[in-house]
């Protein structure tokens, strides 16, 4: 009887608990901030479409408004 928990199962639940939450912690620890090496060419890009999408709207429409973006 370890902490006053008589049925091993029990136990071993609350010891899948805190192995689970370790392992979420670690996975997190070693996935910090994945994906960041993409941003800038992802918001590079979107300043190109949205220069394309300018000079189309200007094109054919003849609309476009500065302060609206």
């Amino acid at each position: 009887m370890v902490l006053g928990i008589s049925d091993p199962w029990i136990s071993a639940a609350y010891v899948g608990c805190i192995l689970a939450t370790l392992l979420c912690v670690v996975y997190g620890i070693l996935n910090w901030n994945k994906g960041d090496e993409e941003e800038q060419a992802q918001i590079s890009e979107e300043i190109k479409w949205h220069e394309k999408e300018k000079d189309m709207e200007e094109k054919e429409l003849g609309l476009w408004d500065e302060e609206d973006y």
